[in-house]
């Protein structure tokens, strides 16, 4: 991780744990806004002013939170508007690097980086902490204009004004309240939940997470009962994408490796025709690669110290 703005050891995949052995994640670092007119954001965030061509998306198709990023640039047709690299899905002894892999962004054209740490300390030379992706980057600055997520999918979502696809809204009003609740609902107990359970030190942790990944799996499983395509009914909203990104991965990297085990996605009939229903539109095929998922999560030397990738399993359900 950065210390300072030095890389000061290898890369080590628990951010911290608490006392009792759980898994903590970091908080992000940079925290600015893209608005149609670069007035400030929701919350008074400072602003950039969106342009076409003067943004770009640094991701990994291994990550879920970099993944939901591709997946709103993809459906509010912002592709020839924001450019996007990609990182090598194993992680090397200073975290993300390019080229290498099949997919992945042979060289680095922004800055000429080899690492994803050296974007963070060409925008702060001071900064500490990890070097996560997705960011977003602003090619007129060069510098980081945001590193969390959820910010960047709503930035994506209403940021970019006449530039992206209205048909499409991700937080529609007449659904934002619960959009909000099984977002938080899902977080902590889901899409961080597996993270948790893979990442635990204790047998305490590891069972107090992996309960809380079965328990959310059983509520939205439930519900879908109705037959309903998407969670909240017709429409695709961020909440979709949020459960979307950690449903795609569990049966490839982890059932297995995390060891949240007790059930695969595959055995729950309306999670996997939810699956298929995201699957379907258009694009969104293009931002899962299996190949980069499992590369990644299984080049974690603390959890799968031999590098072996698992053969299966058999995905062609789903078409991947």
């Amino acid at each position: 991780m950065l210390v300072n703005g030095t890389w000061d050891a290898e890369w080590q995949p628990v951010q911290s744990s608490d006392e009792e052995g759980r898994f903590v994640r970091q908080t992000s670092t940079f925290r600015q806004w893209v608005t149609p007119d670069g007035a400030p954001g929701p919350e008074g965030q400072p602003a950039l002013r969106a342009e076409a061509g003067r943004f770009h998306l640094i991701v990994a198709y291994i990550c879920p939170w970099a993944s939901r990023a591709l997946m709103a640039r993809t459906l509010k047709g912002l592709e020839n508007v924001i450019s996007v690299s990609v990182v090598d899905p194993r992680l090397s002894d200073q975290g993300w690097t390019f080229g290498g892999f099949p997919g992945a962004t042979l060289k680095d054209e922004l800055i000429g980086a080899s690492y994803m740490h050296e974007f963070y300390t060409h925008t702060d030379p001071d900064v500490s902490g990890r070097a996560t992706v997705p960011v977003l980057w602003d090619k007129k600055t060069n510098r980081i204009v945001n590193n969390e997520s959820a910010d960047i999918l709503r930035i994506l979502n209403d940021g970019f004004g006449e530039l992206a696809d209205s048909r499409i809204d991700l937080r529609p009003a007449d659904l934002l309240s619960e959009i909000e609740l099984l977002n938080t609902q899902m977080y902590e107990s889901f899409n961080n939940g597996v993270y948790k359970a893979g990442f635990a030190s204790t047998q305490l942790a590891y069972e107090e997470a992996n309960q809380s990944v079965f328990a959310t799996l059983d509520l939205l499983e439930a519900q879908l009962s109705d037959g309903r395509r998407f969670l909240f009914g017709a429409q695709i909203t961020e909440t979709d994408l949020r459960a979307f990104v950690t449903l795609i991965r569990f049966d490839a990297a982890y059932f297995g490796l995390f060891k949240t085990n007790i059930r695969r996605v595959a055995d729950y009939p309306n999670l996997q025709n939810f699956l298929k229903s995201v699957l379907l539109l258009k694009g969104i095929r293009d931002t899962v690669r299996i190949d980069h998922i499992q590369a990644g999560y299984y080049s974690i030397k603390a959890l799968n110290p031999l590098g072996i990738v698992p053969q299966g399993p058999d995905l062609s359900d789903l078409g991947l």
